[in-house]
């Protein structure tokens, strides 16, 4: 077999030189990896997403101490963060300038979802918090009573404003922003409100399922940095089975023992009915009054305890670990898909190491509808009670309503 010939002329030995140093460079590209464990960058990264971090964990410590309103109001301007870096993605600014109102149409539309949404989930509070005002109880009675009329007129003007303002050749671009704003609250909305939902369940319902997603993205991270070497899933090449398993150990274990401190906390259990903001006090509900717990007998002799003190919320609590570390994850696969599949590396910029709002919140949409529809399924009953009954009464009865069923109420006892 006959060697290739080396280059003669000048020319030919500079095409060579070329050429070799790209296949160099393709093979450098193949080569590298884009673990964690091989980055060369990664303690300087780290040590600006530690930073992030602590001062995240910082805000979000002080705004949980100050009550439910302050933690609902946070919601609402995440919500409004990820919302602004959502709309951005597909916008185009030649398009924008020929068509003015559309940002305003798009923001339109999420206030109207809200106001639809947290209507609904903080009527009732609101009612009972302006009850000893007749007049305030009077107004905000009517509207709780026509909340879903307003909430439809106003959805009505922004579908005519969408209609009115469509200009020719510009059609493909106006409704894939106007389908654009409803996959938006849909997908992003709809699934984070449910958050509120938990916090004026229980300050505990709210703070223990976010707590379990940020423990598991921490080890996670922790664990690939330091242990990653099995790429987990395609579309997150950064994630490894030692990180995943690691941090799954890790929630479930701490989902146990962090509902222990939690349920201990009246102001972080207790439900609150009003919209005031002022600590709690409540007897406690059975879920967090301590039981007895015997070890089982394979557990092993050197074990210094053979009981314990449990509160029946921690092994609720297990179930809350067990899918903040197995299912919630498929959250953030989802957004690194939609990433890809939008070339972009990150939602934002506005958190230094981690990107944006969205990027830190995919796998809490997940975990906050499962916290919900875990809670109203297994932990609240459903029977009615007589407090439900009368919430039922001042909210959809007029006050002349009232006096009436109270004077035959009180017909009925006497003649029983």
């Amino acid at each position: 077999m006959e060697e290739e010939s080396s280059p003669s002329t000048p020319v030919q030995r500079l095409r060579h030189r070329k050429r070799s140093s790209t296949e160099i460079l393709d093979g450098d590209k193949v080569s590298a990896s884009p673990l964690l464990v091989n980055d060369r960058n990664k303690y300087k990264s780290f040590m600006v997403r530690t930073y992030s971090t602590l001062w995240m964990i910082g805000g979000f410590v002080m705004v949980v101490y100050m009550g439910h309103l302050y933690i609902t109001a946070m919601v609402l301007v995440i919500q409004i963060f990820m919302a602004k870096e959502l709309f951005n993605l597909l916008r185009k600014a030649p398009e924008d300038k020929c068509l003015p109102g559309i940002k305003q149409l798009n923001w339109h539309f999420f206030f109207t979802a809200m106001l639809f949404v947290y209507g609904r989930i903080l009527s009732q509070r609101l009612a009972n918090t302006v009850t000893a005002d007749q007049f305030l109880y009077r107004l905000v009675s009517g509207l709780i009573k026509y909340h879903m009329a307003i909430c439809y007129f106003l959805y009505i003007i922004g579908f005519m404003w969408f209609i009115l303002t469509l200009k020719k050749k510009m059609y493909k671009y106006q409704f894939g922003q106007y389908a654009w704003t409803h996959m938006i609250l849909i997908v992003v909305f709809t699934q984070s409100s449910f958050t509120v939902a938990n916090i004026f369940e229980g300050i505990f319902w709210f703070l223990l399922p976010a707590s379990l997603i940020i423990i598991n993205d921490i080890f996670a991270y922790i664990f690939g940095f330091f242990f990653g070497r099995t790429p987990l899933i395609k579309l997150s090449p950064k994630k490894t089975w030692e990180g995943f398993i690691g941090a799954s150990v890790t929630t479930i274990i701490s989902a146990f023992v962090l509902a222990n401190v939690l349920g201990r906390f009246p102001w972080l259990t207790c439900p609150r009915q009003d919209l005031s903001t002022g600590w709690l006090q409540c007897d406690a509900d059975p879920l967090f009054k301590p039981e007895p717990f015997t070890l089982p007998a394979w557990i092993p002799g050197w074990f210094p305890w053979k009981e314990m003190e449990v509160l029946p919320v921690q092994w609720h609590a297990l179930c809350l670990g067990l899918f903040a570390s197995i299912i919630a994850p498929f959250g953030g696969f989802f957004a690194s898909g939609f990433k890809r599949a939008f070339k972009i590396k990150d939602f934002g910029d506005s958190i230094p190491g981690h990107g944006g709002i969205t990027d830190r919140m995919d796998c809490q949409m997940v975990m906050a509808v499962f916290a919900y529809i875990y809670l109203q399924s297994f932990i609240v009953s459903q029977s009615v009670s007589v407090d439900k009954i009368l919430d039922q009464i001042l909210t959809n009865l007029s006050f002349e309503e009232q006096q009436a069923l109270f004077t035959r109420l009180g017909q009925m006892i006497g003649n029983s």
